[in-house]
């Protein structure tokens, strides 16, 4: 299946986030990397994924909800590779049972400068879920049904890191707000499920 891309990342970004990036030489920035997975796996008849709440920290991330995943480092073999790394760092998957079945569209996110490369895999079975306790705060286990219901989609104010009393449009998953990069990651995915 074709990736649905860029286009429907784009219906879950911020308006400021789409006005930003047409303004953007992304290339002169020089962006780091970073990979992170989106993993589904089976739990009592249900398909269910992860995502995580970040701790609260300095930095533009601090208590966002998130994919588990990040940075290249250069024992890295590949974006897949930091992908899987970080997932086992982070909620304690091992990354042997992670079928990576693809790559998704990979996104620049501004107030980070980072290019961040998005893959789906999946599980035979549930995994034993366990919180890295420096970066972690919450393990939210969304059951795919949730997140394909059209109630799911609503639209927040917020204050941010880096945005004062800013619209923007979102998932509600878990009773958390999920929105910006991991909310258009995420419309990408869900564009592709809806397909499917």
């Amino acid at each position: 299946m074709p990736l649905p891309g860029e286009q429907a990342q784009l219906k879950l970004a911020p308006m400021m986030r789409i006005e930003e990036l047409k303004s953007i030489d992304i290339a002169r920035r020089n962006p780091n990397e970073a990979a992170v997975m989106a993993v589904f796996y089976p739990d009592a008849g249900e398909t269910n994924f992860v995502l995580i709440l970040r701790k609260t920290y300095k930095g533009v991330h601090s208590n966002q909800v998130g994919f588990p995943g990040g940075r290249v480092e250069a024992e890295d073999q590949d974006l897949s590779h930091t992908a899987l790394r970080e997932t086992e760092e982070e909620v304690g998957i091992p990354r042997h049972q992670i079928q990576v079945l693809r790559a998704l569209t990979r996104l620049y996110i501004p107030p980070s400068n980072f290019w961040v490369y998005p893959f789906l895999g999946i599980m035979e079975e549930k995994p034993a879920l366990v919180p890295q306790e420096t970066e972690v705060e919450e393990i939210l286990e969304v059951r795919l049904a949730d997140f394909l219901s059209d109630t799911t989609l609503v639209e927040q104010r917020l204050t941010t890191s880096y945005a004062t009393n800013i619209n923007v449009p979102a998932y509600k998953l878990n009773e958390q707000i999920v929105w910006g990069a991991t909310g258009m990651m995420l419309s990408e995915i869900r564009e592709m499920l809806r397909k499917v």
